[in-house]
């Protein structure tokens, strides 16, 4: 009999360990599941506690308010050299074009050069102008352009000058593009 009361005290010890267990474990749970709903708005209500902290910067993706400035002469690096005496070969036409040039061919008794451009004409245009400078797009992007800059089709703004009420840009190569 004394062994059944054993092996009875034990089973209640070991229910009793099993019970407390149980008790923790549920009320660690609902501990657990109360901070996670608790945290959200801990976080929401101390944004500056966890929020990115982006560095302050006066960098502006707008045009400075300058007031408008005069044109009243080109840039020398808009200039164009119309010296024929230093005029270079073309280079060579980096595209397969499947076509065979005849420069070196002899014409007319003498050789003959011809420039090659590239195909196609041009396709940026002008969106907005602005204290000396020019707003342009193209389709790789827009960019803000003035008085000797290089443009997307190789030459340099020449000047930019209001016509009838437009803004007009006139590139190095005599080129006109107008605000649309």
């Amino acid at each position: 009999m004394a062994d059944f009361d054993d092996e009875r005290i034990a089973s209640l010890t070991q229910r009793k360990k099993t019970a407390t267990l149980d008790r923790f474990l549920t009320f660690a749970g609902l501990a657990l599941a109360g901070a996670s709903a608790f945290f959200p708005w801990y976080v929401f209500f101390n944004a500056d506690k966890f929020g990115i902290n982006v560095a302050t910067s006066s960098n502006s993706r707008e045009l400075p308010d300058w007031p408008a400035r005069n044109v009243f002469s080109v840039s020398p690096l808009a200039m164009v050299n119309k010296n024929e005496a230093t005029k270079k070969a073309p280079p060579v036409d980096p595209l397969t074009t499947a076509t065979v040039s005849d420069l070196g061919k002899q014409r007319d008794g003498g050789a003959m050069l011809e420039d090659q451009p590239f195909p196609g004409k041009s396709s940026f245009r002008l969106l907005h102008v602005s204290n000396g400078r020019a707003l342009i797009e193209d389709p790789s992007g827009m960019y803000v352009v003035r008085i000797g800059s290089v443009l997307p089709d190789e030459s340099r703004l020449a000047m930019i000058e209001q016509r009838e009420g437009k803004w007009v840009i006139i590139t190095s190569k005599g080129d006109i593009y107008k605000n649309d």
